[in-house]
Parts: structure tokens; sequence; C-alpha cells
């Protein structure tokens, strides 16, 4: 059983977006996941840290159906989601950045977020063109405005810069009204200007959509979460606020190499 700054506290109250129950997954005799319980409140911002090898990678393909789990539940908003395939995740609400870019680089970065826009809708297999109105189109240039991506709307997304195309990776995720977005390493690469940037728009989404985010810098996942889950070895090793794991003597020790200012 996990050891917990707050053992018996589950965070938030009422409709919880994801609820994991014993969930593990195994990779023949490697255990990558043993044991994780979770509730995630619908609208909460929850950062999962830990090492590298931790199992954080491989808690999100099992809740994105990328790898099924080995054994347990999962729940998305009371829906019982275990054996989904990945779409109808998506389907359902569901979103996801990776630590790695997945992007069409040959277009131009408002064509990427409309397409993306327009293949969660209902009108996605329509070959008319977008008119001026036309609804995805609307929602994209939105999108690209929460993102801080307006002066770059109409350049190639081949010629953005590392930052610019995280930031791109955040708009794509928030095509088609998602109800919780799971955020793999958003700042791995970033400049301080950029990390900052990526906080302020982490920050500034709308209450409505939780999220889970995965960080190795602690600043940008202290800043942008209201609860924290440590992992190590596969399992849940501490949980809190951000000033408890900030201030946590063990996890000082261990991740923080004895100290964080």
């Amino acid at each position: 059983m996990a050891s917990s700054i707050a053992a018996s506290r589950l965070q938030g109250t009422g409709t919880n977006a994801l609820e994991l129950d014993n969930v593990g997954r195994h990779f023949g005799a490697l255990v990558a996941l043993s044991g994780i319980t979770m509730r995630i409140a619908a609208g909460a911002r929850r950062a999962v840290l830990g090492s590298n090898g931790a199992g954080k990678t491989t808690l999100f393909n099992a809740i994105t159906g990328d790898f099924l789990p080995s054994y347990g539940r999962i729940r998305f908003f009371g829906e019982d989601i275990t054996g989904l395939a990945p779409q109808e995740r998506i389907r359902r609400g569901l979103r996801r950045t990776y630590q790695i870019s997945q992007l069409f680089r040959n277009l131009s970065v408002r064509d990427s977020v409309y397409l993306a826009c327009r293949g969660v809708s209902n009108g996605r297999f329509s070959l008319v063109r977008p008119g001026a109105g036309d609804g995805a189109m609307l929602q994209a240039e939105s999108i690209l405005h929460a993102v801080h991506l307006d002066a770059e709307a109409d350049v190639l997304v081949g010629t953005l810069s590392h930052g610019e195309q995280r930031q791109l990776e955040i708009a794509l995720a928030l095509a088609g009204a998602p109800r919780f977005i799971l955020f793999d390493e958003p700042a791995a690469g970033l400049s301080p200007t950029e990390r900052r940037d990526l906080i302020e728009i982490l920050n500034a989404l709308p209450r409505h959509i939780g999220f889970v985010i995965i960080e190795h810098d602690l600043d940008v996942a202290l800043r942008v979460s209201d609860y924290v889950s440590m992992m190590h070895n596969g399992r849940l090793f501490k949980e809190g606020t951000p000033e408890e794991i900030e201030n946590d003597a063990e996890v000082q020790q261990i991740y923080l190499g004895g100290g964080h200012g």
C-alpha cells in the first residue's frame, strides 16, 4: 500500500473525471505498474512526478488505452473504459499529448488545428470546404489564441521553434471540447521564457477542463497543479498538495537531491 502524506484523503468531491482501481501493467516479468488507485475530480489539476522508469508514461498509456492494463479498472466520468479502444476514449473527451512530437510538419499551424477540430466533429467526413462561419474553423482560431499562436497561424509547422511546437500540441489536445487532458512532459526542452509561457497557458485553461501533467521540471509541475502524486518503481509513493510535496524531507532526499529552492 502506497505511503502517503495524507493517506486517507482523496482529492475533490462530487463527480470524478478519472478513477483508477488497483491498476497494474506487466510486460512479461517486468512490473511497470502495480496497484495504482487514484481519484481525480472533474476540473482538478494533478501532477504525477517521479524519476525515469517510475511508471508515469505507462500510467498514461493505460488511461488512454495505448496499453490495456493487466488488471484493475479505469473509469472516465463514471463509465468503465478499461477495455475501450483509444479512439473511443477520445470521443468521450479524453485527450493526450506525447513526449515526442507527433505533428504534420508540412501543414500550416491553422490547418493543423482546424483538422484536429474537424476530426472530432460530426461533419468530419464532409468534403465541403469550410466557409467563414465554419464552426471548426472558429474553434481553431479561438484555440490558437488560447495557446499564444495567433501570429504563427499561417506558417508551416516544420518552421516552428521547439517551444512553439509544444504549444501547438496543447492546441491539438484542446480540439473538440475535451473534458480531461493528459500532458506528457510539455516543458521538455523549453527555455526559461518558454516555461513561463507554458505555465501561463496551462493556468489559463478553462477550469472545467481537468488535467494530469507528467513533468520533470518541478517548478512547472508545482505551479500548475492542485495536487501531486509521486511514483516510484511502478507504485504510488507519496501524495499531497504542491506545498506538502515540495517541503517533504523524504521527497527532497530521493528526488530533489536534498533540497529545492
